[in-house]
């Protein structure tokens, strides 16, 4: 697969705010500090993921259109946004985070557009945090596909990484594909499953 442009769309503050033109959505859902527009660099090969000016602003969704070339469901060009939602939790857990994030991503999700799955980012530092598993039941109620994504794995140890994948698994009730940004391990693998999520 080859990325022929990522670019930033806009910052929706409200479902009206969504852009509504048939491409699918990938949502990235995940705590502050867990990697999110640092993934989205590094799947785009550029720059494109930026800040709030205002931070802790609510907004709904930042949101980044790539267009893409081959990879599952052949070849031929197609496009996807991958929306940032912001960042949940500050490691704080329990029912506050998830209602945090439940408050702001509602309306995202009951949005009329096209949402093809979720990518739930866990940081793989730090499996069983309250806030990430509230946020896992929480998506699981979603009728939308979602799939585990353990970031910043490059800074496990060998046993640390069989460990903390194996506890994530049995956690959050599926596998996790061990990513990193720095490295660019796992990157190949995460772009085929949002082609497939992306291109059914």
């Amino acid at each position: 697969m080859k990325v022929l442009e990522a670019r930033f769309v806009t910052s929706a503050v409200d479902a009206e705010g969504i852009p509504k033109d048939g491409v699918p959505h990938i949502a990235l859902v995940g705590r502050s500090n867990v990697g999110k527009s640092t993934l989205l660099n590094a799947l785009a090969k550029r720059e494109v993921a930026r800040t709030s000016a205002a931070p802790g602003k609510t907004r709904l969704a930042n949101l980044y259109r790539l267009q893409v070339e081959g990879g599952p469901g052949g070849p031929g060009k197609w496009s996807v946004y991958l929306a940032d939602l912001p960042g949940f939790g500050y490691a704080r857990g329990g029912a506050a985070s998830v209602a945090e994030l439940a408050n702001i991503a509602r309306a995202y999700f009951d949005s009329d557009h096209a949402i093809a799955g979720v990518l739930h980012l866990v940081d793989s530092r730090h499996p069983g945090l309250d806030a990430d598993l509230d946020a896992a039941r929480w998506l699981q109620s979603l009728d939308v596909e979602r799939a585990s994504i353990a970031t910043k794995v490059d800074k496990l140890s060998r046993g640390e990484r069989v460990k903390n994948l194996r506890e994530l698994e049995r956690q959050l009730g599926m596998a996790t594909l061990p990513i990193s940004a720095a490295t660019g391990e796992g990157l190949d693998d995460l772009w085929t499953l949002i082609a497939r999520l992306s291109r059914r």
